[in-house]
């Protein structure tokens, strides 16, 4: 009887991890100001397939988010994030694009910070190498959402 139920409790315990073995948790800086951008910025990471959880905190900028690894990327999710006008820990949003933030969303922007510096960085499904550089494969059309301004 020990037996059946210890196999049973097993059984459950491996079917668990197979469900939630993609499942990963991570946290990264998303520049902004206020509730409409936690609203936008939550919005466009759980409009992402694989994406679980989104939770953007005010005080810290900081994005919780719970992703399967199998179906995206944290590069993925801030490439997304930036597309939408919001710099990220890694990719810094187009000028247009943070232009086009409510005035109580443009939040002061890091001079340090790189254009489009997403072109430089080789990420599998979103960039294509030439000869010498990277290069960004998104829609450049001027209505696209792009974060390459090109």
């Amino acid at each position: 009887m020990k037996t059946k139920i210890l196999s049973i409790a097993t059984f459950f315990l491996l079917g668990a991890v197979a469900v939630f073995g993609g499942n990963k948790t991570e946290k990264f800086k998303v520049s902004g100001n206020c509730g409409m951008c936690e609203k936008r910025i939550e919005k466009t990471t759980t409009s992402l397939d694989g994406v679980a959880t989104a939770d953007w905190n005010k005080e810290t900028s900081e994005l919780s988010v719970t992703y399967d690894d199998q179906k995206t990327s944290a590069l993925k999710i801030q490439t997304a994030i930036a597309m939408t006008g919001h710099d990220t820990g890694h990719f810094s949003a187009s000028d247009a694009r943070y232009a086009e933030l409510p005035g109580c969303c443009q939040y002061e922007r890091d001079g340090k910070r790189k254009t489009n510096n997403h072109a430089s960085m080789e990420l599998p499904g979103l960039m294509k190498n030439t000869d010498s550089e990277a290069e960004c494969v998104h829609d450049k059309s001027p209505t696209s959402g792009s974060c390459c301004e090109k």
